[in-house]
């Protein structure tokens, strides 16, 4: 037998060679490539913030960051009751990835940023770099939500402020439990399993220690349904008051660790199975005997506390418009990269029609969400202020109800790939109806729309006057917002029964109102009156891609 004078050698096992899939969209600025936020905050007076968003973009745009956030929705959270000796502990353990991307949140502030340096445009920088952390990695956002909400509720009783707010204000961060950090996390608790909504059907109760009253101390005894996030220093809690300081359902400040370091009473009994929302724990908790500072006057616990749940309602907008951000970042890139039947997948006509329409929902969404941020800075005025508090509960209402079905489209723009776990649209898809229950469900906050407008009838007014501010730019808004006040002159005058079954069709109406405005007055006319047709015109179809003929698709694209 011959042998062969070059033997073989081991090759490589290719069976095939991978082509027509998109590159990974990684290392990117997420701030420089979002031209409608970075219009939005230069508009609202965040101009000088721009360094250190961009700085924030270049963050999360990031490969490692990406991979982190990932990481936190694969590696979720874990309930440590015990620690190996038998001691009670109470402890949630997550991956070291969410602690690095919390701790990033809280280094650039998007915390507490606006309350730290009050000025004008200090709530739209704070906007846009919560926006742009939650777009990448959304669990993390509520406790930095709220965390950031707590300050106005705290400052409502100056001796518990002075030892907490200056925490809250760090932007160090330590994830464990301690009395020698000079930082703190927030989180907050009402509900009960009875009740839900219905806070005041509570039935945790607060005995005082001695006298009690506003600042002083009580023990709670009782079971909250939803506390989220139960590894934060501290949290903003309704019990009812007993005793000498005053009675009825108050808001309490519950630290988990009291001043001399033992461990307050706070047992987690299990983690919260969740649709969404995975890297962020929920919890349902057990209070024995848990003690806790009384903030604000006895019997006013839903007034104290709903100084937070503005704030957080503003965030669920915010964190909405992120997603549908992501989302369409996301859709955008795979369809440029991707080719069918000759072109690639932007290029065909039905695909463009969807990404376009898919990019019109996120603009209108991101405008009014900064309009909204730029309304609750120190310096907005009596007007500003009315304006904000119908328009933020309008807002909540319509964005977040947008969210779950535009992550859905968006996810659908990648087919298959989208439908798994290795891209991120499946993740933004389960996540996006969070926004929509935290804070007040569809029903809580078109009631709470209703409660506005017969209270504070001047918010009617603002909201009138912001949204006619676009009058004569546009014959089919100019029509809708004719209806809009007839609608709006009817609602206040029936009766209870008759206004609840309306309101959520009236409170759809004012949303569109708002976004449109918004979007004729700051967005190029290419997007407005596609916007307008498609959400307000005669054909207006019900799902996304039926633009109107003459719509500039590439013009409306170019923008994302």
């Amino acid at each position: 037998m011959t042998q062969s004078a070059t033997p073989t050698k081991p090759q490589p096992h290719v069976t095939h060679t991978v082509f027509n899939q998109s590159s990974p969209r990684v290392d990117v600025n997420e701030f420089d490539l979002d031209t409608v936020l970075v219009d939005a905050v230069r508009r609202h007076d965040g101009g000088w913030g721009e360094d250190e968003l961009r700085e924030i973009g270049a963050l999360v745009g990031s490969a490692s960051f990406k991979h982190d956030a990932a990481l936190t929705h694969t590696h979720l959270p874990e309930l440590k009751t015990f620690d190996r000796w038998g001691h009670r502990i109470d402890e949630v353990e997550y991956h070291p990835a969410y602690h690095r991307i919390i701790g990033d949140a809280v280094r650039y502030g998007a915390h507490t940023r606006c309350w730290e340096d009050p000025q004008p445009g200090s709530h739209v920088v704070r906007a846009a770099a919560f926006m742009l952390f939650g777009e990448i990695e959304p669990g993390h956002a509520c406790p930095v939500s709220m965390t950031h909400a707590v300050i106005p509720s705290l400052e409502l009783q100056p001796d518990v402020a002075a030892n907490w707010v200056p925490k809250a204000l760090s932007r160090e961060y330590s994830g464990d439990l301690g009395t020698d950090k000079t930082s703190a996390i927030f989180g907050m608790s009402m509900t009960e399993k009875q009740g839900g909504s219905d806070v005041r059907a509570n039935t945790t109760v607060a005995r005082p220690v001695g006298r009690g009253g506003p600042g002083g101390e009580y023990l709670l005894t009782g079971h909250k349904w939803f506390c989220s996030a139960p590894m934060s220093d501290a949290f903003l809690v309704l019990a009812q008051a007993e005793g000498p300081g005053g009675e009825g359902l108050s808001c309490f400040l519950l630290p988990r660790v009291l001043p001399d370091g033992t461990r307050n009473v706070f047992r987690i009994q299990r983690l919260k199975n969740k649709l969404g929302n995975k890297s962020n724990a929920s919890s349902e908790i057990e209070l024995d005997g848990t003690v806790a500072l009384m903030v604000g006057e006895p019997g006013r616990g839903v007034r104290t506390i709903i100084e937070m749940v503005a704030q957080t309602r503003l965030d669920c907008v915010l964190g909405s418009a992120a997603g549908m951000r992501q989302s369409v970042a996301e859709a955008v890139w795979h369809a440029r990269h991707r080719a069918a039947f000759g072109a690639t997948l932007a290029d065909q006509p039905a695909m463009k029609a969807v990404l376009a329409d898919l990019a019109l929902e996120s603009e209108a969404a991101t405008v009014t969400a900064i309009r909204l941020a730029r309304a609750h800075d120190e310096d907005a005025d009596d007007h500003e202020r009315a304006f904000r508090r119908l328009a933020t509960a309008v807002a909540k209402y319509w964005i977040c109800k947008r969210g779950p079905h535009h992550s859905y489209e968006a996810l659908e723009c990648l087919g298959g790939n989208g439908y798994t776990e290795d891209f991120p649209l499946a993740m933004r898809y389960r996540e996006q109806p969070v926004m929509a229950v935290w804070e007040g469900s569809g029903n809580v906050i078109a009631l709470d729309v209703l409660r506005a407008m017969t209270r504070e009838p001047e918010s009617i007014a603002a909201f009138d006057h912001e949204v006619h501010l676009a009058r004569g730019a546009n014959r089919t808004l100019d029509t809708h917002l004719d209806r809009l006040r007839v609608h709006l002159g009817e609602l206040v005058r029936l009766d209870p029964a008759s206004a609840q079954r309306r309101a959520r069709s009236v409170v759809e109406a004012m949303a569109l109102a708002l976004e449109a405005s918004l979007l004729v007055r700051f967005s190029p006319a290419e997007v407005s009156d596609a916007f307008i047709a498609a959400r307000l015109g005669e054909d207006r179809a019900f799902e996304y891609g039926a633009l109107p003929d003459g719509a500039d698709l590439g013009a409306i694209l170019e923008r994302h």
